[in-house]
């Protein structure tokens, strides 16, 4: 089976994590999620298989000459972030469609590499200040990732127009029942 993909695209801190768990949550939607590998550190409460495979940069380097990704990223130096074809494979085999929280780079590559099977959502946060407020109560990186986030947030959102469609997460809640209603719509398509 072929199922469709689910694109969800946003700076840190726009809410995109919040709002693919909320649409993990709806059965009728027959999601399920795309673990991205990455060479990063674990941080806190995350579990390897579960929230990112986590791999060391030689084996994840290994995987890309051997062409094992859908889509992947040096997103800041020596640390990556991809999608392997195995992942999307494993997930169709289940009859379910895949649902991606993703970095916009990534978000765009598997969106030009499966055009028509792809909604490709980005999340747009209030402002940028919202945003590295965000980022701080969290309390999970130094001053200075967190600079690099807010850094790399203005390019991000200039990409804001590539998507299909945007979402303003203004308001939790209402962000999303948006989200909800265009997934529905978009996989009840033929």
């Amino acid at each position: 089976m072929n199922g469709k993909l689910i694109v969800f695209s946003a700076p840190s801190g726009s809410g995109k994590t919040t709002i693919v768990k909320h649409l993990l949550a709806q059965p009728e939607l027959n999601l399920e999620f795309s673990v991205s590998c990455t060479t990063r550190a674990l941080r806190g409460e995350e579990i390897h298989g579960k929230d990112y495979y986590f791999l060391s940069l030689e084996s994840f380097k290994k995987h890309i000459k051997a062409e094992d990704f859908v889509e992947w990223e040096e997103v800041y130096r020596d640390n990556f972030y991809g999608t392997l074809k195995s992942e999307v494979e494993r997930i169709w085999a289940m009859g379910k469609h895949v649902i991606f929280d993703i970095d916009v780079a990534g978000g765009l590559r598997i969106k030009k590499k499966f055009p028509n099977q792809t909604l490709a959502v980005f999340v747009k946060p209030p402002s940028v200040d919202e945003l590295k407020r965000r980022l701080k109560e969290r309390s999970t990186e130094s001053e200075d990732k967190i600079n690099m986030r807010i850094a790399k947030a203005h390019v991000e959102l200039a990409t804001a127009p590539q998507f299909d469609t945007i979402i303003k997460n203004y308001d939790l809640d209402v962000a999303k029942q948006e989200a909800y209603n265009l997934v529905k719509e978009f996989l009840n398509k033929p």
